[in-house]
């Protein structure tokens, strides 16, 4: 799944310093030293040095290498975070950096010439390992199967996998081996990306209610356009916006979550454990129809099928005059501006999921978490490399560790909550609170950002500080909370879990292939019939004959097995 792109993504990034970062796809990155010893759920936590992680002081430190990127703003060779996990695991780690753009490559060049290093430790949002890549590299023999020191050194990451299983589904191949360990951040907002944000002010302005219907929506849309909200004069409105990329920002999962469950990624249904294609329903072709309706009254802006993030913030940004009706997206920072004395910012707020003719779905998956594996352990590394860099590892899986290593060091970019703070989550009990960065101040290196993001369970993730005020930038991420509260519960019954099955490697090529070809035809049809470039009366039963003989049956057929496997580990 998330596949963070351009500005809007550094946008959140920024904003979600306040928390424990988001794994990216929305994809934020974060600053994090003694924290509280209780875990987020007010448990105790088993602590690093608590699993023999301190050794003797006059031992040599450990040689470790790790394939990392290098973030805006972090040196983690001089990193304090690096320093502090040096001297806690007698460790001395010899960074191998690669810039963010080109990483990717970067690893593959460095996994096919032989000469990689002892671990990868990679953000999610940049690079990490495919389900394909951990199954390939595992299989050869390059990753090394991770369950035994897990077993023996790892308490709290093996504590964390008995308590989630959700978490160690990510994290289990097939063959039950665990070659690596996938970046495990719960994003609440992120969990449920396709939101859709409507200009309050104008509604209120022309005396309207919010829409909680297909047909109200319409209706608003038709009256942004119409009776000049905006009040300038000019036929200038666009009632609907959005964009191609993939943070909640295309238009029509969210219109059509009112007739059949689209989840703007795989167009899959789950009907008693059936894996089903949604693109070939007649809800779909209902659904289609009724944004073609949209699209012919020039209630959608055109752009919203072509334009990148940029283009779709200037429209939210307008010089001129506040032109801008609902836009689509995850959070509203993509097309306007949220910092201190923005003109727009307050003016959107989330529709909840509109009821159809049929449904009133809202797109979710598991919260920002992409499958794969952003650290493994390589068959270079030597014994004592390989129990030093789990226990660092199985430090993360703290509270503690995490929050110093994503977030910065205690005392530098975050403290410990006064009686006054409120924490994100409703009824949590707050334990870390953010330090603002001051005005000019130097970067602080005291924490390895999206380096670091291993465990941040919702729970986690619930107990930061927030600000109460959401309309202040500083209180951000409480807005986006509440407004998923909105769309929590409105995901069908039955998911598919494509971010968490695995596909037999056998059949892994075919099945990308297929997935592919699939999801471009789907795609590239559905702009045709909601242009008029093709006739939904007309050409309806062509488009789902050219599924089929883009083997559909067959990519399901793989998806059924696969998904069967996984209900009965």
């Amino acid at each position: 799944m998330k596949k963070r792109i351009g500005s809007a993504v550094a946008i959140l990034a920024a904003c979600s310093m306040i928390l424990a970062a988001c794994g990216s796809n929305d994809a934020n990155n974060n600053k994090a030293g003694n924290a509280g010893s209780t875990n987020a759920n007010g448990g105790n936590t088993t602590q690093a040095a608590d699993n023999g992680g301190n050794a003797p002081a006059n031992a040599e430190p450990t040689q470790v290498k790790i394939f990392s990127i290098q973030e805006t703003n972090i040196d983690l060779p001089t990193n304090k975070f690096t320093a502090f996990v040096e001297d806690k695991f007698n460790m001395k780690i010899n960074w191998e950096m690669n810039p963010t753009d080109g990483a990717k490559e970067k690893r593959q060049i460095s996994l096919a010439s032989g000469d990689y290093p002892d671990a990868y430790m990679l953000p999610a949002y940049i690079d990490q390992f495919s389900q394909a890549d951990v199954l390939k590299y595992g299989k050869q023999g390059v990753l090394l199967p991770l369950n035994d020191l897990i077993d023996q050194y790892a308490p709290n990451i093996k504590k964390a996998m008995e308590t989630d299983p959700e978490l160690k589904g990510f994290n289990t191949a097939p063959d039950g081996n665990i070659y690596g360990l996938v970046a495990y951040s719960q994003c609440f907002h992120c969990s449920y990306p396709n939101k859709m944000w409507l200009n309050t002010k104008w509604l209120d302005k022309l005396g309207l209610k919010m829409p909680t219907t297909t047909e109200e929506f319409k209706k608003v849309l038709e009256a942004f356009k119409t009776q000049d909200p905006n009040g300038n004069g000019k036929a200038d409105e666009v009632p609907l916006s959005g964009s191609i990329e993939d943070f909640g920002v295309r238009v029509v999962p969210f219109l059509m979550n009112g007739f059949v469950y689209d989840d703007d990624r795989n167009y899959l249904n789950l009907t008693n454990g059936k894996v089903e294609s949604a693109a070939v329903k007649p809800e779909w072709k209902e659904g289609l129809t009724y944004i073609k309706s949209l699209y012919d009254e020039k209630l959608i802006d055109p752009g919203a099928f072509t334009q990148n993030a940029e283009a779709f913030k200037k429209i939210g940004e307008s010089a001129d005059a506040q032109i801008l009706g609902a836009g689509a997206g995850m959070h509203p920072a993509i097309f306007v501006n949220i910092d201190q004395g923005n003109k727009y910012s307050k003016d959107y707020n989330p529709v909840t999921p509109l009821q159809g003719p049929h449904a009133q779905y809202a797109t979710h998956d598991a919260g920002g978490v992409a499958p794969g594996a952003k650290f493994v352990i390589t068959n270079k590394a030597s014994k004592e490399a390989q129990i030093a860099l789990i226990k660092l590892v199985d430090y993360m899986f703290t509270p503690e560790g995490e929050t110093n290593g994503a977030s910065g060091m205690e005392g530098i970019d975050w403290e410990k909550p006064g009686p006054d703070d409120v924490a994100l989550g409703e009824g949590v009990q707050a334990q870390f609170k953010p330090i603002p960065a001051k005005e000019g101040e130097a970067p602080h290196n005291a924490g390895w950002s999206g380096v670091a993001h291993f465990y941040m369970p919702k729970a986690y993730r619930d107990s930061f500080v927030q600000a109460t005020d959401i309309y202040d930038p500083t209180g951000y991420e409480r807005r986006l909370y509440n407004a998923t509260l909105l769309y929590q519960g409105h995901e069908p019954k039955e998911l598919f879990p494509a971010w968490s099955v695995w596909i037999d490697p056998a059949e892994m090529d075919e099945a990308s292939m297929l997935q592919t070809n699939i999801k471009n035809y789907i795609e590239q049809n559905e702009l045709q019939f909601i242009t008029g470039n093709k006739d939904l009366n007309k050409d309806w039963d062509s488009y789902v004959k050219g599924l089929k003989d883009l083997k559909l049956d067959r990519y399901l057929e793989i998806l059924q097995k696969a998904y069967d496997a996984s209900t009965q580990k």
